[in-house]
């Protein structure tokens, strides 16, 4: 992190910036998107997009408030179920034309007690704590009046040409005849639109950027914006691997815990003409189960129902508790017997019978048809219904974080080996 500043510190008095000063996150998040359809609460990595910010503006406990700014019910609802409290946003800011600026001063007339606004951009899910953290000190501590992100881009410009002028191009930011090599240039700093903070004396005036300022140099790797940068399925491998999922660090799942009714069936049961009970499922379940299950993580099978007639037809050789009147109390009777940490179990549920087993679970996932309940606990939403690939789109869900869990691991081991090499 690197900030630049001018201009003389001075002591800042409540209200004003320091300390106890009211920091306000707000994440603008209008309904109406020309270029995809409530674009802020699509699910990115099984997590609405909108959710990925709330969560790391949450975790890095520097806010006294955590808004959204909103014209739509359905973000409006996404928001609460991440613990952010929500204003209704005029008509007037609303429009494809209103700037942020206007949603934020309008805000700020509604709500006296803020004094600083950490305007948090919704398209940005690779932002983590810790840079909030460093940029809330820059405000509070260190007395800057507007702080916003930056991140380095080694890029060469060159001049435009537009169509039928009669001239040629001109380097910008370099000497053709003196081309860097990358290693030997430190690059340029671009605002990348992650965050803009800014005391409410300066937003009054019609700014964002002013008084005594500084930027916040962010990872490259954290910059990323889903508005310009890359294409939703790039972006959601991006999150995966850099992503913040949460103050506990993964661990690798050894016990996939899944619901049978609504999960790996449809819920449907057909009955024939001598009372005999059917169930559907999709093939493509069935190989994600025996993927997780060569990948040396058990799969195991619960229901409210008695279905034992059921899993034994389909053979899937998993263990299996039917007539379960207290999923909660299996989940941890397993938990204990197995040695694991709940960091190392997976559930896969659809219903209220669900949710606390859900909360219980390091990683927790919900096929889309679950009930809504359901969906609220979950860390991730399926695409595919029950019984219609939900099981093996959550499987896969799983290896992706394992990938990241041995990716931190294998950085862990460079790094302590690079440290021994140096003390010898």
């Amino acid at each position: 992190m690197e900030a630049g500043a001018g201009g003389s510190s001075r002591a800042l008095p409540a209200g004003e910036g320091g300390p106890r000063a009211h920091l306000a996150a707000l994440v603008l998040a209008r309904g109406g998107s020309k270029g995809i359809p409530l674009k802020n609460i699509k699910l990115l990595a099984g997590v609405p997009l909108i959710g990925w910010v709330l969560r790391a503006a949450g975790d890095a406990g520097v806010f006294h408030s955590i808004w959204v700014s909103t014209d739509h019910d359905e973000i409006e609802k996404v928001a609460k179920q991440f613990g952010a409290q929500v204003h209704r946003r005029s008509p007037e800011v609303s429009q494809d034309s209103s700037t942020s600026l206007e949603a934020i001063r309008e805000f700020l007339n509604h709500h006296h007690e803020v004094d600083i606004v950490g305007n948090i951009q919704a398209t940005s899910p690779c932002l983590h704590p810790s840079d909030l953290i460093k940029v809330a000190d820059l405000i509070q501590k260190e007395g800057f009046d507007s702080v916003f992100s930056v991140v380095r881009r080694h890029q060469f410009r060159w001049s435009e040409v537009k169509k039928g002028e009669n001239k040629m191009t001109e380097p910008q930011n370099l000497n053709p005849a003196k081309r860097y090599r990358r290693q030997d240039w430190p690059g340029e700093l671009y605002e990348n639109g992650s965050f803009y903070f800014a005391k409410r004396h300066l937003i009054e005036k019609g700014y964002l950027q002013g008084g005594k300022m500084a930027y916040y140099e962010m990872r490259a790797e954290h910059s990323v914006d889903i508005d310009i940068d890359i294409d939703w399925p790039i972006a959601e491998q991006r999150v995966l691997s850099f992503g913040y999922f949460g103050k506990e660090p993964l661990k690798e799942v050894k016990l996939l815990v899944c619901s049978i009714d609504g999960c790996l069936t449809n819920g449907r049961i057909y009955v024939t003409e001598d009372r005999k009970e059917m169930v559907s499922y999709d093939y493509r379940d069935i190989v994600g189960i025996d993927i997780l299950k060569k990948r040396g993580i058990q799969v195991r099978l619960i229901s409210e129902r008695d279905c034992s007639k059921t899993l034994s037809a389909m053979q899937l050789g998993c263990v299996a508790k039917v007539s379960a009147t207290n999923k909660l109390q299996v989940l941890e009777d397993w938990q204990k017997d197995m040695g694991l940490s709940w960091k190392e179990v997976a559930y896969l549920g659809n219903e209220e019978s669900d949710v606390e087993c859900l909360k219980k679970a390091g990683m927790s996932g919900v096929p889309a048809d679950a009930c809504a309940v359901a969906q609220k606990a979950a860390g991730y939403i399926c695409k595919s219904n029950g019984g219609c690939g939900a099981v093996r789109e959550f499987a896969e869900h799983i290896f992706l974080l394992l990938e990241k869990v041995n990716s931190a691991r294998k950085q862990m081991e460079e790094l302590s080996s690079a440290g021994k090499e140096v003390r010898n």
